[in-house]
C-alpha cells in the first residue's frame, strides 16, 4: 500500500519556537513509518523555511537540530494536480499529501499558517482558520463560550490605545469589578508568556505594560482559588458525531501559578496528574464542557480544553482552548489520550486521517458558480 507523505512543519516565528522543536521531534519519532513517509520542514525565527536533513528523522534527541546551513524551501501554488502539495527547493521538489503543523503560538496556531494552507489548497492536520484564530484570542473565545451558556471567569479586555489614554480609570474598574489578586495576560499568546498574577493595585500598571509587549490586547481576569483541569478533545472519526474527550488531567504548579518558567525552565515546576482526582460526576461535567467548547468554537481535528475547578464552590469555568497543544513526550494532550487507551502513534495516525478526510470533503464543494 502506498504510504501517505506527511510534511511535518515545525518551528516558526513565535515565542514558543523552542517548544515546537521539541514537539516536532516527538511527532516525527512516533509517526508510524509503515504508513507514512515524513518530510521535515523547519521554519526559523526569521520566517525562512528549510528542508531538514536526515538527522531530523533519526535523532533520538528531545529536540530537533537548530537550523544551520539547511537549504531554503518555498510552498508555491500547486503546480501539479496529481499531488496535494509541493515544496520547492531550487529546481527540485518534494511532494506530500498533508501538512502536520507543529507550531505553537502566534504565526502557527492562530490561523495564519492555516490560511496559507487553504490558499495553497493542501491538506493539513488540526483546526481550520476560524477555530485557530478564535482559540488563540482568549477574549473572543471567552465571549463565544459565554454566549453558548458555558461558565467563564469574569474579565476585562484592554486595548493598547485605550490603556494609554485611561490608565487610572482602567485600574479603578479592575479593582472594583475583579479585585486583587487578578491575572494579567496577553490575549494572543501561549505557554503563559507575559502572564502575571497581580496581588495589589501598586503592581497592576507594570504587569499590564509587560503584557502589552507581547500583544495589542490584554486580558485582566479575576483570580479564583482553583484547580487547573485539562482534557484532550479529538474530532470523531465518524463524521457528524460528537467529539471524543479523554479522561482529565490536573496541573499542580509548584510556582505561584503555571507560568512559562514552571512549564519549561524548572524541572520541578509542576506536578502533572493523570488522571485528575475527580468524582465521576465532576469528570462527566468537565468532559461535557470540553465537548461543548470544541463544538462552539468550530474546532476540528484536535484541541486541549483547559478548565478551572473552583475549590470553594466546586464549579467549573472555561479557561482556554489550545488548538495545537504541546506534543512532546511529556505533554498533557497525548498523555491524556494514552491514559484513555489511545496510544501516541495511533493518535497521530487518526489526526492525519482526519485532516485528509476534511480536505476531501472541501474539495467536493462547488468553487465555481458557473458549475451551479
Amino acid at each position: 500500500m502506498k504510504k501517505i507523505r506527511v510534511a511535518v512543519l515545525y518551528g516558526g516565528r513565535s515565542g514558543e519556537h523552542e517548544v515546537a522543536l521539541r514537539s516536532a521531534a516527538s511527532v516525527i519519532r512516533n509517526l508510524d513509518r509503515s504508513k507514512f513517509e515524513i518530510l521535515p520542514i523547519g521554519i526559523d525565527k526569521n520566517g525562512k523555511w528549510h528542508q531538514a536533513g536526515p538527522e531530523a528523522l533519526t535523532s533520538d534527541s528531545a529536540s530537533l537540530p537548530i537550523f544551520r546551513n539547511l537549504p531554503e524551501v518555498s510552498l508555491p501554488a500547486n503546480p501539479d494536480a496529481s499531488v496535494t502539495g509541493v515544496v520547492s527547493q531550487g529546481a527540485s521538489a518534494s511532494s506530500f499529501d498533508i501538512i502536520f503543523p507543529v507550531m505553537h503560538g502566534t504565526n502557527g496556531e492562530d490561523g495564519a499558517a492555516q490560511g496559507l494552507f487553504e490558499l495553497a489548497e493542501v491538506a493539513y492536520v488540526g483546526c481550520g482558520v476560524l477555530a485557530s484564530a478564535v482559540g488563540m484570542d482568549k477574549d473572543v473565545a471567552k465571549r463565544l463560550v459565554a454566549a453558548a451558556g458555558l461558565p467563564v471567569v469574569p474579565s476585562l479586555c484592554l486595548r493598547k490605545g485605550e490603556w494609554s489614554a485611561k490608565k487610572k480609570e482602567i485600574l479603578a474598574r479592575a479593582e472594583k469589578e475583579l479585585g486583587f489578586p487578578c491575572f494579567v495576560k496577553p490575549v494572543n499568546s501561549g505557554s503563559s508568556v507575559g502572564v502575571h498574577k497581580v496581588k495589589s493595585a501598586a503592581d497592576f500598571n507594570a504587569a499590564v505594560e509587560d503584557a502589552f509587549r507581547f500583544d495589542v490586547k490584554v486580558l485582566v481576569e479575576k483570580a479564583i482559588p482553583a484547580r487547573e483541569i485539562e482534557l484532550s478533545v479529538l474530532e470523531n472519526p465518524k463524521y457528524g458525531e460528537p467529539p471524543l474527550v479523554s479522561i482529565a488531567g490536573e496541573v499542580n504548579a509548584n510556582h505561584e501559578f503555571y507560568s512559562y518558567e514552571a512549564k519549561y525552565l524548572d524541572d520541578n515546576g509542576a506536578e502533572l496528574l493523570i488522571p485528575a482526582h475527580l468524582t465521576p460526576a465532576q469528570l462527566a461535567r468537565a468532559q461535557e464542557i470540553a465537548r461543548n467548547v470544541f463544538t462552539t468554537l468550530e474546532c476540528e481535528g484536535l484541541a486541549r480544553c483547559d478548565l478551572f475547578l473552583d475549590k470553594v464552590t466546586g464549579e467549573f469555568y472555561f479557561n482556554e482552548v489550545n488548538t495545537l497543544p504541546g506534543f512532546t513526550s511529556i505533554s498533557m494532550y497525548p498523555k491524556m489520550w494514552e491514559a484513555s487507551g489511545l496510544p501516541y502513534a495511533e493518535l497521530l495516525t487518526k489526526l492525519v486521517e482526519l485532516g485528509i478526510a476534511r480536505h476531501e470533503r472541501k474539495k467536493a464543494l462547488v468553487r465555481d458558480f458557473k458549475d451551479i
